[in-house]
């Protein structure tokens, strides 16, 4: 059986997110703990299923809790013009949040079915 999953916009970009799974977002100023629901779903999509929106899915959620704020890597910036003297270095680091996605809710308001463990059968099929 394969995972569900949602496309999601999240700080003017798309991620895509499954349950149980930990993204980074822009960044969000939420405390730690804290719980978001984005509403903004493009796309949710399972093994059989495919809900597209036009350009959301009305009634469709994805809840989400916080893990906390961070930065990124840095990044240089670096300008220069040859023959002039002119050299300037810059450093970026980015600010994010780490989100823990918890689940999946469909327009309907139901959750998406997280996936189950077949149980192996003693003695084969018949």
């Amino acid at each position: 059986m394969t995972k569900t999953y949602a496309i999601i916009e999240a700080g003017g970009k798309q991620h895509k997110v499954a349950a149980e799974e930990t993204i980074e977002v822009e960044s969000l100023s939420l405390g730690e703990g804290k719980e978001i629901e984005f509403s903004k779903v493009m796309l949710i999509a399972d093994g059989e299923h495919t809900i597209i929106g036009t350009p959301t899915i009305d009634g469709a959620k994805v809840i989400a809790t916080s893990l906390g704020e961070g930065r990124q890597d840095k990044i240089i910036v670096f300008k220069y013009k040859n023959k002039t003297r002119y050299r300037r270095k810059k450093g970026h680091r980015q600010p994010y949040t780490r989100l823990k996605i918890k689940e999946i809710i469909n327009p309907g308001g139901e959750a998406a079915k997280k996936p189950r463990k077949e149980k192996a059968v003693a003695g084969g099929e018949s």
